[in-house]
This record gives structure tokens, C-alpha cells and sequence, in this order.
């Protein structure tokens, strides 16, 4: 590139090259220096804006550079995270580690933990009712049917489907 196109180029467009230059970047395509202005700009109108609604919640007439160091800062909280101090994640893993592995159930093939600690062991428990005879069922529906000779739908169902009770265990029981 020669001295003419630098001069055409825009001052922040000199800038980006400039930095490129600066960090050891002497090959990009053109197109690079538009990606990084629209970056740039993206990134100024997104923290002017949040200023301004800064500044508008406060109850100021006019957006100042408290409001715009708040909207920086927040971009900034939000955008790089920290990885906690390397104290905390060590502590963090010794209390984990303290806690032992479920003991394993030994025998030919691999070895699997305890039954209550894998997911193919059962979670429900089905209630249902004892079957009545026949004999019995048949006096029961006559009896009813006399008691009232012209009962609704809702209760010729209730009739034929008994209630069944289900239950799921809330916790998993664990060994200590």
C-alpha cells in the first residue's frame, strides 16, 4: 500500500492500521480494518446508549462522564469475567474430594456402583388393588344398580376403573 491510500483513509481507519502495525501485524486482508471499525462503533453507540439511559434514570438533563465510566464498566463486568482466585477453586476441590466415591459392586464384568446410585433401578412404586372374584364383582354392580337404578356416566366409570395410587421417591437414599 502506498502513501496516497493511507492519506485517503479515514483518521480512525489509520488508527486500527496502526495498531495492527504496533502489535507485530504486517499482513491482513483490507476488509480487517472495516471489521474493527464496525466492532469499534458498535461498541461506542452500544455504551453512549446505555449512558444515556443511565443518565435518564438518575434524572439528569444531560449525559456526563460518570454516566458514561458506569456504562463501561458494566460492559467490561460483562463482557471478561474472572476465573476465581486459584485459593477458592483449590478449596473449592478438597471439599469435593473429601466426599468418597459410591463402593462398587464386585463380580465378573465391569464393575457398577450400588443399585440405588445407578439410573436402570426403579423410582416409582405401583399400588394396585387386590382383584375381587368374579362372583363378587357381579353382586356388588347388582346391589349398586338397585340402590339407584339410573346412574350418570361419570359414576358407570368411576365403577369400572378401581384408582390406582402411584409414588416416586422424593430423595435417593444414599449409604454413609
Amino acid at each position: 500500500m502506498g502513501e496516497k491510500e493511507g492519506e485517503e483513509l479515514p483518521r480512525d481507519a489509520k488508527i486500527v492500521k496502526s495498531l495492527l502495525k504496533s502489535m507485530g501485524v504486517s499482513e491482513y486482508e483490507p476488509r480487517v480494518v472495516h471489521q474493527f471499525l464496525e466492532l469499534w462503533y458498535r461498541y461506542v453507540v452500544d455504551v453512549l446508549t446505555d449512558a444515556q439511559i443511565y443518565s435518564e434514570h438518575a434524572g439528569k438533563p444531560v449525559m456526563d462522564c460518570d454516566d458514561v465510566k458506569l456504562a463501561i464498566q458494566t460492559k467490561v463486568n460483562i463482557s471478561f469475567s474472572q476465573p476465581p482466585p486459584r485459593e477458592v477453586l483449590l478449596e473449592l476441590a478438597r471439599s469435593r474430594n473429601k466426599i468418597p466415591l459410591p463402593k462398587s459392586i464386585s463380580g465378573p464384568g465391569i464393575p457398577l456402583p450400588p443399585e440405588q446410585d445407578t439410573l436402570i433401578s426403579p423410582n416409582y412404586q405401583l399400588v394396585i388393588p387386590k382383584k375381587q372374584s368374579a362372583q363378587a364383582v357381579e353382586e356388588t354392580e347388582e346391589d349398586e344398580e338397585m340402590a339407584n337404578p339410573n346412574p350418570s356416566q361419570d359414576q358407570k366409570t368411576e365403577q369400572q376403573q378401581p384408582p390406582q395410587r402411584v409414588s416416586f421417591p422424593l430423595a435417593a437414599k444414599r449409604p454413609s
